[in-house]
């Protein structure tokens, strides 16, 4: 099964469009349902973390001005990922910045992105919502930190996007739960997610 990296930022605000930048980032390879490797770093990109930030992740104004240039951490961060394909709690958001932080370096961000809330939409219709945290402890996830620091949610949503991979395998008999599969099934209509996985059984 591929390695795939799960990817989380902590930013100033929803949209880069805005203006708004990434001020920590984390990586989690996440291979044959185990993290074998982490990356993880707070950024300067020169701009000011408001006080609700601060209060949410618990990111200050001087943590990020004592942090390494973003232009820096994010080339660190497309090495550690390489060509890898990625994964995201809410991926939408992430791959935006993903792209727009990468975009600012000169660097291509062509990663395709599987999303975890796409993903338990499909495969847990029946939980109570689909944030990171009711997840988690709908599988009894182990915690690993602060919620709303990059790494800690990276290593959640890894943990929960291991858990998918293995009820996709002893669920659904979807040997291949890799990162093509996942891509398929959250594009996949959630009406026909029991013939798409079908098809896909022992694949």
């Amino acid at each position: 099964m591929n390695t795939i990296a799960v990817i989380d930022f902590e930013t100033t605000g929803i949209s880069p469009g805005m203006g708004d930048r990434a001020t920590e980032v984390a990586i989690v390879l996440l291979e044959n349902g185990q993290v074998v490797d982490r990356f993880q770093s707070l950024m300067n990109a020169g701009v000011r973390v408001n006080s609700f930030i601060t209060q949410l992740t618990g990111i200050t104004n001087e943590m990020v001005q004592a942090a390494p240039p973003a232009e820096q951490v994010m080339r660190e961060a497309a090495r550690f990922v390489a060509k890898r394909p990625m994964a995201a709690h809410n991926a939408a958001f992430d791959k935006k910045f993903w792209q727009a932080e990468l975009t600012r370096c000169g660097q291509d961000a062509p990663h395709p992105f599987a999303c975890t809330v796409l993903l338990s939409r499909r495969l847990y219709p029946q939980a109570r919502n689909h944030k990171l945290g009711t997840l988690a402890a709908l599988h009894h996830l182990p915690s690993s930190g602060r919620a709303h620091r990059a790494l800690a949610d990276a290593e959640m949503a890894a943990h929960l996007l291991a858990q998918m991979q293995h009820d996709l395998k002893t669920r659904f008999g979807c040997n291949r739960a890799d990162h093509a599969l996942l891509m398929g099934l959250q594009r996949t209509n959630r009406h026909l997610v029991g013939p798409y996985l079908k098809q896909r059984s022992g694949a």
